[in-house]
């Protein structure tokens, strides 16, 4: 019985570090969305400001 149950506490664990590696890469991918949306909205932000400052 003990045997049983020791592996069932181990597929248990390696199922929670696998769902939290997802969720590692998951987020990975949205900071990296977040950072080059970030980039390219701030170059766009800036020309836009640059272009009504000249404007006015």
């Amino acid at each position: 019985m003990d045997l049983i149950r020791k592996a069932f506490v181990k597929v248990n664990e390696y199922q929670r570090a696998q769902t939290m590696t997802e969720y590692a890469l998951i987020l990975s991918a949205v900071a990296v969305v977040v950072f080059v949306g970030y980039q390219t909205m701030g170059t766009t932000i800036g020309t836009l400001l640059g272009t009504v400052d000249t404007q006015l």
